[in-house]
């Protein structure tokens, strides 16, 4: 029989601290509450320090990419210190440390871009030569690739820092995903939504997993309820294209992957860091094969677009 967790011994919910990390702790936290009848008292949400929140002043990839903005979480996971850890699935490795497992997704945001910019409402307003601030490769290479008349700028922080950044003038525009607006309520911010034909979104935008000890049957049960069956599939897809590829925060790679009843439709891309090249290609399937097509659709990528490309 499942322990369910009480006022008196709380269900640790691991989060970083930003607004939008809290937000996305918050609404696991409401799901397993509708999910199991609980109170709001059984659960208590533990905000983690992570060295991609502590380091603002350097790009992500002088500091090592994927997993600065959940090492400690998983540290804190595996030691004990919490029960369970929540995370956007776009910032997280695709080999998860020993004794941890995500098995739990909750249902898919937006996973747009959203342009932000009081000065334009589009990408093709921007005036020659107009200075954009964004701190993904991924955006910076599709942004180049579209427009390399550009001035482009790191621009790193959270959602809040961003927009002051914005309103400082260090930029004319930047890009947010539109899942992170909506789940603060500021997606009056966005000028506008970028479609994924014009700008394909990072691998797994817009979902939130939630990460377990693996021997934990308790925390297994309890998250199951909760689990979103089609958002999972089309992350596993997602995500096993991008674990071929070897995808980090140093790497643009975009990655979609939209269901139609049984069947899933898949795109990818790879892009030269100063989006001087563009690989990109798709595969169709049944869903019971996500994770063979995403693997599948990198190894053409990589096969078409040569040794080295990514590195370039």
């Amino acid at each position: 029989m499942t322990q369910m967790p009480t006022p008196s011994r709380p269900l640790r919910i691991g989060t970083r601290g930003s607004a939008l990390a809290l937000a996305q702790a918050n609404e696991t936290r409401d799901r397993l509450m509708a999910a199991h009848g609980l109170p709001a008292e059984a659960f208590r949400i533990v905000p983690i320090k992570t060295t991609g929140d502590r380091i603002l002043d350097r790009p992500l990839k002088e500091i090592g990419g994927k997993g600065l903005f959940t090492r400690e979480i998983e540290d804190a996971l595996s030691g004990g210190e919490i029960d369970i850890a929540v995370h956007s699935m776009k910032d997280m490795p695709t080999i998860q440390p020993e004794g941890l497992v995500i098995d739990c997704l909750l249902p898919r945001e937006d996973v747009r871009d959203a342009f932000v910019s009081p000065h334009a409402g589009r990408i093709a307003d921007l005036p020659h030569g107009a200075v954009v601030g964004s701190s993904s490769l991924r955006r910076r290479a599709q942004l180049a690739h579209r427009r390399p008349d550009l001035v482009l700028v790191e621009f790193r922080g959270n959602v809040q820092t961003r927009l002051q950044k914005l309103a400082d003038g260090v930029a004319v525009a930047t890009f947010l995903a539109m899942a992170g607006l909506s789940r603060l309520d500021m997606i009056h911010v966005a000028a506008g939504a970028i479609e994924p034909d014009e700008m394909l979104p990072a691998v797994a935008q817009g979902a939130i997993g939630v990460e377990r000890r693996r021997d934990d049957d308790d925390c297994a049960a309890l998250l199951a309820a909760i689990h979103h069956r089609p958002t999972g599939i089309r992350v596993q897809a997602e995500r096993a294209f991008l674990k071929r590829l070897d995808g980090s925060c140093q790497t643009p790679i975009a990655g979609l992957a939209e269901l139609d009843g049984d069947r899933l439709i898949l795109r990818g891309e790879i892009l030269r860091p100063d989006g001087s090249e563009v690989v990109s290609a798709r595969r169709e399937g049944m869903s019971a094969d996500a994770a063979a097509m995403g693997d599948d659709l990198a190894r053409e990528l990589l096969e078409r677009a040569g040794p080295g490309f990514l590195q370039a």
